[in-house]
């Protein structure tokens, strides 16, 4: 760089060359809140049917709200 030239902006954060680790963190959240959604839904819904003996239906019922919830996340991940 010459005298008089302007410095060129980071691409990254404006920090270095480090990059942003606060959205990098921010991905990996939401991945993992999406991945256990469906896991603990199915819990929710097994724990519900063997307190009220409602065998299959509790279990189905956890597992489409796990997936709803699931689908729901990584919607609002999506970059705008």
């Amino acid at each position: 760089m010459e005298k008089g030239e302007p410095k060129k902006a980071s691409e990254s954060n404006g920090r270095g060359e480090e990059p942003d680790k606060r959205g990098m963190g921010a991905g990996y959240q939401g991945a993992v809140e999406a991945a256990l959604a469906i896991p603990i839904g199915s819990g929710l819904g097994y724990l519900a049917d063997q307190q009220w003996g409602t065998e299959p239906a509790g279990l189905y019922i956890g597992v489409a709200v796990g997936f709803g919830a699931f689908i729901l996340r990584l919607v609002r991940m999506r970059p705008e």
